[in-house]
């Protein structure tokens, strides 16, 4: 049953997603959702008590599969200096689809930046602990230099976060790509070992 439930609502989310990509979160209703997911403003409401929640809901599973998509590169069988290098570009490029395939909903997520920044606070933090796990990671195989890996890893964590409204504003030139490796390189710089 619960599996039942959680997919319904996680259709619920989905079709509020595409309609407020498409048509901006103010001029979609709660009755446009349960038309278009093809339940009954009943079953909506079972779920969400109004467009807010839904649109909370709606942010929260955005921020969650960047999340998610980060989790899958902490897991991969990679050296620390190159997981953190793929970390770093997976965030930018996971933040910049979100952001870019919710059309219409553009302009709520900068709109409504307290909104989104309140609900980002959890994602951050388990980001912010992927991220430590992979410089201890690296100071172990002394890749990395011994380092404060609490501080190191939120200076990390908010120097990418700083740079998603640019790259999210970027045309993926080619001149653009050359930057974002210079910034993971720069980042490298602090915390790599020389070698020698």
């Amino acid at each position: 049953m619960s599996k039942k439930v959680s997919a319904t609502r996680r259709n619920l989310i989905e079709v509020a997603r595409m309609l407020f990509a498409r048509d901006g979160k103010k001029e979609v209703t709660m009755n446009d959702i349960a038309e278009a997911s093809k339940k009954g403003r009943r079953t909506l409401y079972t779920y969400f008590n109004n467009k807010e929640e839904i649109y909370k809901a709606v942010i929260d599973a955005e921020l969650e599969s960047v999340l998610q998509r980060l989790i899958v590169v902490s897991q991969e069988n990679l050296e620390p200096d190159a997981k953190l290098n793929k970390h770093i570009t997976t965030h930018l490029d996971a933040i910049k689809n979100v952001v870019t395939r919710n059309g219409s909903l553009r302009a709520d997520f900068f709109h409504d930046i307290y909104e989104v920044e309140r609900t980002r606070r959890k994602i951050d933090i388990k980001e912010i602990m992927l991220i430590k796990q992979i410089l201890i990671d690296g100071i172990e195989k002394r890749v990395f230099k011994r380092m404060d890996v609490n501080m190191s890893s939120m200076i990390i964590f908010y120097a990418i976060k700083g740079l998603e409204v640019p790259y999210i504003r970027q045309n993926l030139s080619e001149e653009f790509e050359k930057n974002k490796n210079y910034i993971v390189e720069f980042v490298f710089q602090g915390i790599k070992r020389q070698k020698g």
